[in-house]
């Protein structure tokens, strides 16, 4: 018989969030095609910088969103004999790699600026294009708040990174429209190339933390908000047990984490006992957090604890 104090993610409930972010991922594609197009558009009729700094973190933007979703559906395959804890954390390389692109856009764009500054690019039909960008911007600001809030709710890095990075692209798309309002206010031509810099130096600062994100993950950094959760939850479950705990260890893997610490139990305990205790502190975990938990135990009794650890000390040197 199942265990009711076992709580786990049931089938229907992993699909059903795997078809809310598969949506959400597969909007954000063809919204980025979308937008690739009609700042394509803008550029070809101005040959503003702004715009086509604009247009290449769309570019980007579409390449990595498509390594996402690739990344997405390779994260919910369960787990096999050369992946025993599963594939999620792909997700760490997909933020990765979405951070690289951003890095590697924003170098081209100041590249691009600075030449335009230098020759002097003529620049016309500024109000059509500043409608473009302004569309594209709005768009992009409802998309990505979108995602984020998807991406938060199935606790799904992949899907928080890609929606981070298309506000990026909004935020990107209010500075080039700043750049082309005050070219045609004051008829000023190298406010274009500056304000395009200007956005560039912003989306190195977004791609730089995503990348900070990505090898924190892969390195198993620690988490102090998840692990003052885990404490707060051990803490109440073990003292109204009468039992008590260390060696708490804990990694994230995209959606889920993995944990593991030894359960102190008084001298005498029943294995029985002791087992269920550690089956309830187990379930009382997986319920009180909002993300998938695999949860691993060690039982132990409290008085000959250091002994016991000092004799195995001693004959492993």
């Amino acid at each position: 018989m199942r265990n009711p104090l076992i709580h786990s993610s049931s089938e229907p409930e992993t699909s059903e969030s795997y078809r809310q972010q598969k949506f959400a991922m597969s909007l954000s594609l063809a919204v980025g095609f979308l937008m690739l197009a009609g700042k394509t558009y803008a550029y070809a009729i101005t040959g503003s910088a702004a715009i086509l700094s604009d247009a290449a973190e769309s570019v980007v933007h579409v390449f990595a969103v498509s390594f996402a979703a690739f990344s997405l559906w390779f994260s919910m395959r369960p787990a096999d004999q050369s992946h025993p804890y599963g594939h999620d954390k792909i997700g760490f390389f997909s933020a990765g790699m979405e951070g690289t692109m951003i890095v590697l856009a924003a170098f081209y764009i100041i590249y691009e600026a600075i030449l335009k500054w230098i020759e002097g690019v003529p620049v016309q039909n500024l109000g059509t294009g500043t409608l473009y960008v302004a569309a594209a911007g709005a768009i992009n600001g409802i998309l990505g708040g979108y995602l984020v809030w998807q991406g938060r709710r199935n606790r799904s890095l992949i899907v928080i990174a890609n929606g981070k990075h298309v506000l990026t692209d909004s935020w990107t798309s209010v500075g080039v429209i700043i750049g082309l309002l005050l070219v045609l206010w004051t008829g000023w031509k190298p406010f274009d190339p500056i304000l395009a810099i200007a956005v560039a130096l912003n989306i190195l600062w977004s791609g730089g933390k995503l990348i900070r994100q990505s090898v924190g993950g892969l390195m198993d950094e620690a988490d102090p908000v998840l692990e003052h959760q885990l404490r707060s939850i051990l803490d109440i479950e073990t003292e109204k047990r009468g039992l008590w705990y260390h060696e708490l260890k804990y990694r994230q893997s995209g959606t889920s984490v993995w944990m593991e610490f030894h359960l102190l139990f008084p001298k005498g305990s029943l294995l029985e006992e002791a087992h269920w205790k550690a089956t309830e502190i187990e379930g009382a975990l997986k319920a009180g957090l909002p993300m998938t938990t695999h949860v691993i135990t060690h039982l132990e009794t409290r008085e000959d604890h250091d002994e016991v650890h000092a004799k195995l000390n001693v004959a492993t040197h």
